[in-house]
C-alpha cells in the first residue's frame, strides 16, 4: 500500500488531534495533507517535513479565524492530489472526508462524528450564518458518500452515520495517550472540566451547578466561548484557566475529586484521561461518555442537561468509593498500540476486499 493520510486541520490540539497522532504513528512514512497547519501549536506531533497544506495556509492570520472559512475548506481538500498514492486515510469531523482520490484506490474515513453544521446548526451555528450553510450541508451529503469505508470512533458516532448519511461503519474507540498521564493522589478539593470551549460542550452549566454546590472548579482548555465563560465564572466558584500544558494537566486532574462532562460527547475521551491519572469522571448520561465509563466504577452519571441535576451530582459524589488503579487499569484498554493495530488491520481488509473486487473477472 502507498498510503497518504489526512485530517481537517492541524492548528489547534485537542482530541481529535491527539488521535491523529497515533494514525499518523500507524504509516510513519505517510505524508500528511491538511487545510491548516501551525507548526508552532502541532510541530512536535506533527513535523513540518511530513506535512503538505492547502493554499488556505497562506490567508493572513488564518490561525485566528479558520473557523470563519467554513465555506472554502469543500474546495481547498478536492484540490489536493493523491494521483500517487492507492491509499488515503483521513480522520475528520467535517472537511477531509470529502477528498477526490484516484480510481481504484482506497479511502478509509476515521470519523469523529457527523458534520455539525449539519445535524446540530441550532447549537453550533451562529444565528447570522445559518442561512449560509444550506450550501455546505448539501456538499457534506455528497461528500459523505466518497469514502470507500467508514470507521466510526464509538457506536454514538456510527448510529449518526447511519442516521444522517445512510451509511454503515466499523467503529473503533478513540485512544487514550496513556503516557501522559499518571495516577494522582485526589488530594485537591477542586473538580475539573478539561475541554475545547465550544458552545455545545455546555461549560457554562458546570459553572452554574458548582456555584449552586458551592464546589471549586477549574476550568482548562481555550476556544471560541472563553470570552463569554469567562465573565460567567467571575465572582463564583470556577476558576478559567485557559490553556494549560500537558505536564500540569496531568497534576490537575490527579489532584481533583472528580473530572466533570457537562454536556453530550461524541465520544468521551475525557473520562478516559481523567481514568488513566486515577479520578473518577460525572458526566451528562448520553452519547459517547455511555462507552467510556462504567457507572459505579469508573464515574457516576447526572440525568438532566440542567445546572441542578448537575449540582446534586456533585454534592453526593464520595471519591473514596472508586479505586485509583483499577481507574488506571480501565484506561489501559484504550490503548494506543491496540488502537493502531485494529486500525491497520481495518484499513489493509479494505484494500484486499478493493484488490478482489478488481480483478474479478467482468460479466
Amino acid at each position: 500500500m502507498n498510503v497518504a493520510l489526512v485530517h481537517d486541520y492541524l492548528n489547534q490540539r485537542g482530541g481529535a488531534e491527539r488521535v491523529f497522532a497515533h494514525i499518523a504513528g500507524a504509516w510513519p512514512e505517510a505524508p500528511i495533507y491538511t487545510a491548516i497547519y501551525d507548526a508552532g501549536v502541532a510541530g512536535d506531533l506533527f513535523p513540518p517535513g511530513r506535512v503538505r497544506q492547502s493554499y488556505l495556509g497562506r490567508v493572513p492570520m488564518v490561525n485566528r479565524y479558520f473557523r470563519a472559512l467554513a465555506p472554502l475548506y469543500p474546495r481547498a481538500f478536492e484540490s489536493f492530489d493523491f494521483g500517487r498514492f492507492d491509499t488515503i486515510v483521513s480522520s475528520t469531523t467535517s472537511w477531509a472526508k470529502g477528498v477526490r482520490v484516484p480510481p481504484g484506490a482506497i479511502h478509509v474515513c476515521y470519523i469523529n462524528t457527523v458534520s455539525r453544521f449539519a445535524f446540530a446548526r441550532a447549537e453550533y451555528v451562529p444565528r447570522f450564518a445559518r442561512p449560509f450553510t444550506g450550501r455546505l450541508i448539501a456538499w457534506d451529503r455528497k461528500a459523505a458518500m466518497l469514502p470507500t469505508r467508514f470507521v466510526a470512533n464509538s457506536d454514538n458516532v456510527a448510529k449518526r452515520i447511519r442516521q444522517y448519511y445512510g451509511r454503515d461503519s466499523d467503529v473503533l474507540h478513540c485512544p487514550v495517550d496513556l503516557d501522559r498521564f499518571t495516577v494522582g493522589r485526589g488530594n485537591g478539593d477542586h473538580f475539573i472540566v478539561a475541554s475545547r470551549l465550544l458552545p455545545y460542550k455546555r461549560i457554562e452549566l458546570a459553572i452554574e451547578a458548582a456555584s449552586l454546590a458551592n464546589v471549586p472548579l477549574l476550568v482548562t482548555g481555550t476556544g471560541p466561548a472563553e470570552r463569554s465563560l469567562r465573565k460567567l465564572a467571575h465572582g463564583t466558584t470556577t476558576t478559567i484557566l485557559g490553556y494549560v500544558p500537558d505536564t500540569r494537566l496531568n497534576e490537575l486532574l490527579g489532584d481533583a475529586r472528580a473530572a466533570i462532562v457537562p454536556g453530550e460527547e461524541d465520544f468521551g475521551l475525557v473520562p478516559l484521561e481523567a481514568a488513566a491519572a486515577g479520578r473518577a469522571t460525572i458526566a451528562y448520561r448520553a452519547g459517547g461518555a455511555l462507552e467510556t465509563m462504567v457507572e459505579g466504577e469508573t464515574g457516576s452519571f447526572f440525568d438532566d442537561a440542567t445546572p441542578e441535576s448537575l449540582a446534586g451530582a456533585i454534592r453526593s459524589f464520595d471519591a473514596s468509593r472508586f479505586d485509583a488503579q483499577r481507574l488506571h487499569a480501565h484506561a489501559e484498554r484504550f490503548s494506543p498500540a491496540q488502537f493502531i493495530e485494529k486500525l491497520r488491520a481495518i484499513v489493509e481488509r479494505v484494500y484486499q476486499e478493493n484488490r478482489q473486487r478488481r480483478d474479478e473477472p467482468m460479466g
